[in-house]
C-alpha cells in the first residue's frame, strides 16, 4: 500500500513537471509580454508616451536614477524570456504538442503569439543601440527534425517576424573601448577655477542661457512644490486616519462591547493611584478651605458626599481615559498602514523627496551643516537627551494605556541614543567627510 502511495506521488510530480516543460513557450512569452507593457506603463505616465530618455529635463537625477533602473530591469527580463521563448520552442516538436492536447494544455492562438511578440519588439527597439541594430534580413529558422511542408503559413510568418538575436559584442570592441578618465587624466595646465571662470562667463554670454535658467528655475519649484506636497501628505493622512478611524470605526465599536456596567475604570494600576492621590488631595482641600474661612465645621455625612460625588466624577473620567488609550491601539494601526501604503504607491515622490533634502543639506554653508549637526546631536544623543526620551516613552505609554515600566525605559535610554550617536558619526566620517570635509573641520573645531 506504501509503495503504491509512493509510485502516485512520484508519477504527478513528474507528470506536473512534464506539464510545466510543456508551458515554457507561452510562460516565458507572457513574461516578456508584461514587461514590455511595465514599461509602455511608465512611458505613458511619466514621459507623455514618448521614450524613458535617460537626459530627459522632465525630472531630477535621483528621479532618472529610479527610472534607468526600472527600465534595465524589465529589459533584461524581457529579451531573457524571448530568448527562453525561441529556444524552448525550438526543443518543442510535432509529439510534444500532441501530448500537451493530450494533457490537456492549450497553447495560444499563433494570431494572438504573433500580436505580443509585434508588440514586445515595438518596445524594446526604441532602446536598442546602434550597435546592436545590423543591417542583415531576419531569416527564417527552421525546426531540426521538421520538413518544411510541415510548417504552417502562420508559423511561417511567424518566423518571418520574429527579430534575431542582438550579435554578440566580440572581445576586441571591449579592448578597444575607451576607459573611464581618471581624475589625474582630467589635469590641465589652467587652473581648474580659472577653466570654471571662463565656463560660467561662456555660459552668461550664450544667448540660451536665458532659457535654460528659466527651465532649471521651473524643474526646482516644481521638485520644491511636490516634496512639500509629499512631506505634508505623510503628516496630514496619518493624522486624518487616526482620528477617522477613532470616531467612525474604532470608537463605536469599543463602545458596543465596553457597556458602562461591565466596563473596566482603570486599565493599569498607575491610573488607580493617580485616581486616589486625585481624591485624597480633594478630602484634603475640603477640610483646608473649611479652615480658612472659619466656618463650622462639616459633619461627616457632607464629608462622605462630597468624596462620593468626587469619587464618581474621578471614576467616569478615568473609564473615559482608559476607553480612549484601547481607541488609541487600533487607530495607530490603522495610522500605520495609511504610512506604509502611501510610501508604497509614492516611490517617485520620495526620490524627488530625497534630491530635495540632498541639495538643501549639501548646499547649506560649513558653519550651518556643523551647527545643524551639533543641534541634532545635542537633542537626541546628549547629556540632557536622556530627559527627553524618558518624557517621550511615557507618553507613548500613557498614549496606549500601557503603564511605565522603568527598567525599559531605562534600557531604551541605555541603548538607543548610543545606536544614533553610531549612526552620526559613520554618516559624518562615510559621506559628509568625503563631500564637504571643510564642514567636518568645522564641526570639530565647535564641538572642542
Amino acid at each position: 500500500m506504501k509503495n503504491s502511495v509512493f509510485s502516485q506521488k512520484i508519477y504527478s510530480f513528474l507528470l506536473a513537471a512534464y506539464r510545466w516543460y510543456l508551458q515554457t513557450p507561452e510562460r516565458s512569452l507572457d513574461e516578456a509580454y508584461d514587461a514590455a507593457l511595465k514599461i509602455q506603463e511608465i512611458e505613458d505616465k511619466h514621459f507623455n508616451g514618448n521614450k524613458i530618455d535617460i537626459d530627459s529635463a522632465m525630472y531630477s537625477n535621483s528621479v532618472m536614477d529610479y527610472f534607468e533602473s526600472d527600465l534595465n530591469k524589465l529589459l533584461k527580463i524581457a529579451r531573457m524570456r524571448l530568448t527562453e521563448f525561441r529556444g524552448s520552442r525550438w526543443f518543442l516538436n510535432e509529439d510534444n504538442q500532441k501530448a500537451a492536447q493530450k494533457a490537456g494544455i492549450e497553447y495560444l492562438s499563433p494570431s494572438l503569439v504573433l500580436e505580443k511578440l509585434n508588440f514586445i519588439d515595438q518596445v524594446i527597439s526604441k532602446y536598442t543601440t546602434s550597435s546592436d541594430k545590423t543591417p542583415s534580413k531576419a531569416l527564417v529558422v527552421k525546426p531540426p527534425n521538421l520538413p518544411v511542408n510541415s510548417v504552417t503559413s502562420d508559423e511561417k510568418s511567424l518566423l518571418v517576424n520574429t527579430p534575431p538575436l542582438p550579435p554578440k559584442i566580440p572581445n576586441q570592441d571591449l579592448k578597444n573601448k575607451p576607459k573611464a578618465k581618471s581624475k589625474t587624466d582630467t589635469m590641465g595646465v589652467l587652473p581648474r577655477s580659472i577653466l570654471s571662470t571662463i565656463s560660467r562667463l561662456q555660459v552668461e554670454l550664450d544667448p540660451n542661457s536665458e532659457e535654460e535658467v528659466i527651465q532649471s528655475f521651473r524643474q526646482t519649484q516644481k521638485r520644491t512644490i511636490i516634496s512639500i506636497r509629499f512631506i505634508l501628505l505623510l503628516i496630514i493622512i496619518p493624522l486624518l486616519t487616526h482620528q477617522i478611524a477613532k470616531a467612525f470605526v474604532v470608537g463605536p465599536i469599543i463602545d458596543r462591547f465596553r457597556t458602562t456596567e461591565e466596563m473596566q475604570i482603570f486599565i493599569n494600576s498607575e491610573m488607580e493611584e493617580e485616581a486616589l492621590v486625585e481624591l485624597q488631595r480633594f478630602e484634603e482641600k475640603l477640610k483646608f478651605e473649611n479652615l480658612i474661612i472659619k466656618a463650622p465645621p462639616l459633619l461627616p455625612e457632607q464629608i462622605e458626599t462630597e468624596m462620593k460625588n468626587k469619587a464618581k466624577e474621578i471614576a467616569e473620567e478615568f473609564r473615559h481615559e482608559s476607553s480612549g488609550a484601547i481607541k488609541n491601539v487600533f487607530a495607530d494601526m490603522f495610522s500605520v498602514v495609511a504610512f506604509i501604503w502611501l510610501m508604497l504607491v509614492s516611490k517617485s515622490s520620495i526620490a524627488v523627496v530625497k534630491d530635495f533634502f540632498d541639495n538643501i543639506v549639501y548646499g547649506l554653508s560649513d558653519s550651518a551643516k556643523a551647527f545643524i549637526i551639533i543641534l541634532f546631536t545635542d537633542i537626541f544623543v546628549g547629556f540632557h537627551s536622556p530627559h527627553g526620551w524618558e518624557v517621550l516613552l511615557e507618553g507613548v505609554s500613557r498614549h496606549w494605556g500601557l503603564p511605565a515600566n522603568r527598567d525599559f525605559i531605562f534600557l531604551f535610554i541605555a541603548t538607543f541614543p548610543v545606536i544614533l550617536d553610531t549612526i552620526f558619526k559613520y554618516w559624518i566620517f562615510r559621506y559628509l567627510n568625503r563631500i564637504s570635509p571643510s564642514a567636518v573641520a568645522t564641526y570639530r573645531n565647535m564641538n572642542e
